[in-house]
Protein backbone atom coordinates (compact mmCIF):
# COMPACT_ATOMS: atom_id res chain seq x y z
CA UNK A 1 0.00 0.00 0.00
CA UNK A 2 1.32 3.31 -0.56
CA UNK A 3 0.13 6.16 1.85
CA UNK A 4 0.35 10.10 1.91
CA UNK A 5 0.64 11.25 5.62
CA UNK A 6 0.45 14.93 5.93
CA UNK A 7 2.09 16.72 8.79
CA UNK A 8 4.40 13.87 8.31
CA UNK A 9 7.10 16.33 10.22
CA UNK A 10 4.87 16.75 12.99
CA UNK A 11 4.89 15.00 16.08
CA UNK A 12 2.14 12.22 15.47
CA UNK A 13 2.71 12.50 11.59
CA UNK A 14 6.57 11.32 12.15
CA UNK A 15 5.81 8.09 14.17
CA UNK A 16 2.35 7.11 12.01
CA UNK A 17 5.33 6.92 8.90
CA UNK A 18 7.34 4.87 10.77
CA UNK A 19 4.44 2.45 11.76
CA UNK A 20 3.12 2.27 7.88
CA UNK A 21 7.10 1.40 7.14
CA UNK A 22 7.64 -0.83 9.58
CA UNK A 23 4.44 -2.61 8.90
CA UNK A 24 5.91 -2.84 4.69
CA UNK A 25 4.50 0.11 3.23
CA UNK A 26 5.68 2.87 0.77
CA UNK A 27 4.93 6.26 2.35
CA UNK A 28 4.79 9.88 0.72
CA UNK A 29 5.22 12.25 3.61
CA UNK A 30 3.78 16.00 2.78
CA UNK A 31 4.44 18.99 5.32
CA UNK A 32 5.49 22.67 4.84
CA UNK A 33 7.14 23.02 8.42
CA UNK A 34 5.11 25.29 9.87
CA UNK A 35 4.98 23.30 12.92
CA UNK A 36 6.92 20.34 11.90
CA UNK A 37 10.19 19.44 12.27
CA UNK A 38 12.90 18.27 9.60
CA UNK A 39 14.85 16.45 12.66
CA UNK A 40 11.80 14.22 12.84
CA UNK A 41 11.97 12.73 9.49
CA UNK A 42 16.22 13.03 9.23
CA UNK A 43 16.14 8.89 10.15
CA UNK A 44 14.35 8.30 7.25
CA UNK A 45 17.08 9.55 4.84
CA UNK A 46 18.16 6.59 3.50
CA UNK A 47 14.91 4.90 3.23
CA UNK A 48 13.60 4.35 -0.24
CA UNK A 49 10.09 3.22 0.80
CA UNK A 50 9.86 6.82 1.61
CA UNK A 51 9.60 10.01 -0.17
CA UNK A 52 8.60 13.61 0.95
CA UNK A 53 7.17 17.09 -0.50
CA UNK A 54 7.27 19.90 1.29
CA UNK A 55 3.95 21.65 0.74
CA UNK A 56 1.02 23.49 2.30
CA UNK A 57 -2.11 21.55 2.40
CA UNK A 58 -4.24 24.54 1.98
CA UNK A 59 -3.20 24.56 -1.91
CA UNK A 60 -3.70 22.25 -4.51
CA UNK A 61 -2.30 18.47 -3.85
CA UNK A 62 -0.79 16.74 -6.72
CA UNK A 63 0.95 13.68 -5.69
CA UNK A 64 3.11 11.99 -8.36
CA UNK A 65 1.42 8.24 -8.90
CA UNK A 66 -1.12 6.19 -7.24
CA UNK A 67 -1.62 6.70 -3.51
CA UNK A 68 -3.93 3.94 -1.94
CA UNK A 69 -4.84 6.01 1.67
CA UNK A 70 -4.59 9.85 2.67
CA UNK A 71 -3.95 10.47 6.18
CA UNK A 72 -4.57 14.07 6.98
CA UNK A 73 -2.83 15.42 10.26
CA UNK A 74 -1.53 18.75 9.42
CA UNK A 75 -2.48 21.14 11.53
CA UNK A 76 -0.80 23.28 14.31
CA UNK A 77 -1.98 21.64 17.45
CA UNK A 78 -0.82 23.58 20.57
CA UNK A 79 -3.39 25.40 22.72
CA UNK A 80 -1.14 27.73 24.36
CA UNK A 81 -1.26 31.00 23.85
CA UNK A 82 2.83 31.38 24.52
CA UNK A 83 3.66 28.76 21.73
CA UNK A 84 4.82 29.90 18.76
CA UNK A 85 4.06 26.84 16.99
CA UNK A 86 0.40 27.14 18.92
CA UNK A 87 -2.97 27.68 16.95
CA UNK A 88 -3.22 30.89 18.81
CA UNK A 89 -0.68 32.23 16.87
CA UNK A 90 -1.58 30.64 13.49
CA UNK A 91 -4.94 31.48 13.60
CA UNK A 92 -5.34 31.59 9.35
CA UNK A 93 -2.98 28.74 8.70
CA UNK A 94 -4.62 26.61 11.50
CA UNK A 95 -8.35 27.47 9.84
CA UNK A 96 -6.66 26.56 6.46
CA UNK A 97 -5.60 23.56 7.50
CA UNK A 98 -8.56 22.04 8.88
CA UNK A 99 -10.85 23.36 6.06
CA UNK A 100 -8.85 23.61 2.80
CA UNK A 101 -6.37 20.82 3.82
CA UNK A 102 -8.88 18.79 4.23
CA UNK A 103 -10.75 19.73 1.23
CA UNK A 104 -7.71 18.95 -0.55
CA UNK A 105 -6.84 15.42 0.77
CA UNK A 106 -10.25 14.34 0.32
CA UNK A 107 -10.29 15.27 -3.65
CA UNK A 108 -6.88 12.93 -4.08
CA UNK A 109 -8.72 10.37 -1.94
CA UNK A 110 -11.94 10.93 -4.48
CA UNK A 111 -8.86 11.11 -7.62
CA UNK A 112 -7.57 7.83 -6.32
CA UNK A 113 -9.98 5.56 -4.81
CA UNK A 114 -7.97 5.58 -1.85
CA UNK A 115 -8.89 5.03 1.95
CA UNK A 116 -9.10 8.36 3.69
CA UNK A 117 -8.74 9.07 7.48
CA UNK A 118 -8.55 12.69 9.20
CA UNK A 119 -7.01 13.43 12.41
CA UNK A 120 -9.92 15.07 14.55
CA UNK A 121 -9.74 15.67 18.36
CA UNK A 122 -11.60 15.76 21.18
CA UNK A 123 -11.50 19.21 21.27
CA UNK A 124 -14.64 18.88 18.55
CA UNK A 125 -16.14 18.57 22.33
CA UNK A 126 -15.56 21.56 23.95
CA UNK A 127 -16.08 22.42 27.04
CA UNK A 128 -17.86 18.89 27.90
CA UNK A 129 -21.10 18.56 29.83
CA UNK A 130 -20.99 14.94 29.20
CA UNK A 131 -18.36 13.32 31.33
CA UNK A 132 -16.55 11.17 30.03
CA UNK A 133 -17.03 11.76 26.19
CA UNK A 134 -18.87 9.13 23.95
CA UNK A 135 -18.72 9.70 19.86
CA UNK A 136 -22.64 10.66 20.17
CA UNK A 137 -22.13 13.57 21.95
CA UNK A 138 -22.11 16.97 20.12
CA UNK A 139 -19.84 19.07 22.10
CA UNK A 140 -20.35 22.57 23.96
CA UNK A 141 -17.53 24.78 21.72
CA UNK A 142 -17.84 28.63 21.99
CA UNK A 143 -17.52 29.41 18.12
CA UNK A 144 -15.72 32.63 18.63
CA UNK A 145 -13.35 32.02 21.42
CA UNK A 146 -9.60 32.72 20.78
CA UNK A 147 -9.12 28.68 20.71
CA UNK A 148 -12.34 28.09 18.25
CA UNK A 149 -9.64 28.57 15.29
CA UNK A 150 -8.53 24.86 15.93
CA UNK A 151 -12.30 23.50 17.46
CA UNK A 152 -14.30 24.66 14.57
CA UNK A 153 -11.70 23.70 12.21
CA UNK A 154 -11.93 20.22 13.50
CA UNK A 155 -15.27 20.22 13.19
CA UNK A 156 -16.11 21.18 9.70
CA UNK A 157 -13.37 18.84 8.75
CA UNK A 158 -15.64 16.21 10.04
CA UNK A 159 -18.98 17.24 7.99
CA UNK A 160 -16.70 18.14 5.29
CA UNK A 161 -15.10 14.43 5.57
CA UNK A 162 -18.94 12.53 5.70
CA UNK A 163 -20.00 14.54 3.02
CA UNK A 164 -17.58 13.10 0.52
CA UNK A 165 -18.41 10.15 2.24
CA UNK A 166 -21.66 10.26 1.31
CA UNK A 167 -22.14 11.98 -1.55
CA UNK A 168 -18.79 10.64 -3.36
CA UNK A 169 -19.07 7.68 -1.59
CA UNK A 170 -15.13 8.17 -0.99
CA UNK A 171 -14.10 5.27 1.54
CA UNK A 172 -13.32 7.58 4.50
CA UNK A 173 -12.41 7.31 8.10
CA UNK A 174 -12.37 9.66 11.66
CA UNK A 175 -10.40 9.13 14.43
CA UNK A 176 -11.10 12.06 17.27
CA UNK A 177 -7.84 12.15 19.00
CA UNK A 178 -6.83 12.79 22.86
CA UNK A 179 -3.97 13.57 24.91
CA UNK A 180 -1.00 12.37 23.47
CA UNK A 181 2.40 12.42 24.50
CA UNK A 182 5.64 10.94 23.63
CA UNK A 183 9.42 11.37 21.88
CA UNK A 184 9.41 14.11 19.05
CA UNK A 185 7.22 17.05 20.45
CA UNK A 186 8.05 20.02 20.37
CA UNK A 187 10.05 21.64 22.90
CA UNK A 188 8.45 25.00 22.25
CA UNK A 189 5.07 23.24 22.06
CA UNK A 190 3.16 25.09 25.21
CA UNK A 191 1.19 21.92 26.25
CA UNK A 192 1.22 20.96 29.28
CA UNK A 193 3.58 17.44 28.80
CA UNK A 194 6.74 19.60 27.23
CA UNK A 195 6.13 22.51 29.67
CA UNK A 196 6.22 20.33 32.52
CA UNK A 197 8.95 18.26 31.41
CA UNK A 198 11.02 21.26 30.17
CA UNK A 199 10.72 23.12 33.33
CA UNK A 200 11.18 19.63 35.39
CA UNK A 201 14.64 19.02 34.20
CA UNK A 202 15.82 22.49 34.41
CA UNK A 203 14.98 22.49 38.28
CA UNK A 204 12.50 25.37 37.66
CA UNK A 205 8.41 25.55 38.99
CA UNK A 206 6.05 23.91 37.12
CA UNK A 207 3.75 26.53 35.95
CA UNK A 208 -0.30 25.65 36.36
CA UNK A 209 -2.31 27.80 34.65
CA UNK A 210 -5.72 27.96 37.14
CA UNK A 211 -6.07 25.89 39.98
CA UNK A 212 -5.04 22.93 38.51
CA UNK A 213 -7.98 20.39 38.94
CA UNK A 214 -8.90 20.58 35.73
CA UNK A 215 -8.31 17.06 34.37
CA UNK A 216 -6.55 15.35 31.26
CA UNK A 217 -6.19 11.58 30.41
CA UNK A 218 -2.71 10.88 28.83
CA UNK A 219 -1.96 8.31 25.61
CA UNK A 220 1.10 7.27 24.68
CA UNK A 221 1.98 8.08 21.13
CA UNK A 222 3.18 4.28 20.27
CA UNK A 223 -0.71 3.06 21.79
CA UNK A 224 -2.14 5.63 19.50
CA UNK A 225 -0.55 5.03 16.57
CA UNK A 226 -1.22 1.60 16.49
CA UNK A 227 -5.09 2.23 17.12
CA UNK A 228 -4.63 4.89 14.29
CA UNK A 229 -3.39 1.78 12.35
CA UNK A 230 -6.29 0.00 12.69
CA UNK A 231 -9.20 2.21 12.33
CA UNK A 232 -7.10 2.33 8.74
CA UNK A 233 -8.02 -0.81 7.98
CA UNK A 234 -11.85 -1.20 8.97
CA UNK A 235 -14.62 -0.06 7.39
CA UNK A 236 -15.76 2.01 10.03
CA UNK A 237 -16.37 5.18 8.52
CA UNK A 238 -18.40 7.34 11.57
CA UNK A 239 -15.60 8.79 14.25
CA UNK A 240 -13.87 6.75 16.92
CA UNK A 241 -12.33 8.70 20.14
CA UNK A 242 -8.62 7.11 21.06
CA UNK A 243 -7.16 7.97 23.66
CA UNK A 244 -6.18 6.88 27.57
CA UNK A 245 -9.19 6.82 29.35
CA UNK A 246 -6.81 7.50 32.88
CA UNK A 247 -8.14 10.34 33.98
CA UNK A 248 -5.93 12.71 36.26
CA UNK A 249 -5.99 16.27 37.50
CA UNK A 250 -3.26 18.97 36.02
CA UNK A 251 -2.19 19.28 39.45
CA UNK A 252 -1.98 15.44 40.34
CA UNK A 253 0.13 15.42 36.80
CA UNK A 254 2.71 17.60 37.94
CA UNK A 255 3.49 15.87 40.97
CA UNK A 256 3.76 12.92 39.25
CA UNK A 257 6.47 14.51 36.64
CA UNK A 258 8.49 16.55 40.07
CA UNK A 259 8.49 12.61 41.30
CA UNK A 260 9.60 11.14 38.09
CA UNK A 261 12.54 13.66 37.34
CA UNK A 262 13.26 14.33 40.74
CA UNK A 263 12.68 17.99 40.56
CA UNK A 264 12.21 19.60 44.09
CA UNK A 265 10.68 23.06 43.05
CA UNK A 266 7.39 22.20 42.98
CA UNK A 267 4.67 24.13 40.97
CA UNK A 268 3.85 27.44 41.00
CA UNK A 269 -0.03 28.60 40.15
CA UNK A 270 -1.04 31.41 37.88
CA UNK A 271 -4.94 32.04 38.22
CA UNK A 272 -5.55 34.54 34.87
CA UNK A 273 -3.02 32.81 32.88
CA UNK A 274 -5.87 29.87 32.09
CA UNK A 275 -6.52 30.29 28.40
CA UNK A 276 -10.48 31.11 27.18
CA UNK A 277 -12.82 27.82 26.99
CA UNK A 278 -10.39 25.29 28.76
CA UNK A 279 -11.78 22.25 28.95
CA UNK A 280 -12.55 21.51 32.76
CA UNK A 281 -12.46 17.72 32.44
CA UNK A 282 -11.03 15.53 29.35
CA UNK A 283 -11.93 11.56 29.38
CA UNK A 284 -12.55 9.55 26.33
CA UNK A 285 -14.89 6.66 26.31
CA UNK A 286 -13.30 4.20 24.43
CA UNK A 287 -15.92 1.32 24.49
CA UNK A 288 -16.33 1.87 20.39
CA UNK A 289 -12.76 1.67 20.15
CA UNK A 290 -12.54 -1.92 22.27
CA UNK A 291 -15.84 -3.46 20.30
CA UNK A 292 -14.71 -2.34 16.85
CA UNK A 293 -11.14 -2.71 16.69
CA UNK A 294 -10.26 -4.59 19.88
CA UNK A 295 -7.78 -1.50 20.96
CA UNK A 296 -6.99 -0.21 24.17
CA UNK A 297 -4.22 1.23 25.84
CA UNK A 298 -0.91 -1.09 26.85
CA UNK A 299 1.70 2.02 27.78
CA UNK A 300 1.52 2.86 31.40
CA UNK A 301 1.53 6.89 32.32
CA UNK A 302 4.91 6.44 34.70
CA UNK A 303 6.12 4.38 31.81
CA UNK A 304 5.58 6.65 28.50
CA UNK A 305 6.51 9.39 31.04
CA UNK A 306 10.30 7.28 31.28
CA UNK A 307 10.44 7.61 28.26
CA UNK A 308 9.35 10.95 27.04
CA UNK A 309 12.15 12.18 29.72
CA UNK A 310 14.93 10.54 28.78
CA UNK A 311 14.00 12.20 25.10
CA UNK A 312 13.25 15.89 26.22
CA UNK A 313 16.95 15.67 28.57
CA UNK A 314 18.63 14.55 25.11
CA UNK A 315 17.04 17.56 23.42
CA UNK A 316 17.67 20.18 26.10
CA UNK A 317 21.12 19.00 26.65
CA UNK A 318 21.62 19.97 22.66
CA UNK A 319 20.04 23.44 22.77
Amino acid sequence: MRVLITGAAGFLGSHLCDKFLSEGHEVVGMDNFITGKRENLAHLGGEQRFSFIQHDVSNYIFVPGNVDAVLHFASPASPNPNSPVGYFNLPIQTMKAGALGTHNTLGVAKAQDAKYLLASTSEIYGNPKEHPQKETYWGNVNPISTRSVYDEAKRFAESLTMAYHRFHDVDTRIVRIFNTYGPRMHIDDGRVVPNFISQAVRGEHLTIYGDGQQTRSFCYVDDLVEGIYKLLMTDEHYPVNLGNPYELTVLEFARLINKLTGNAAGAKFFEDKRTESDPERRQPDITRAKEILNWEPKVSLEEGLNKTIEYFRKALNRQ
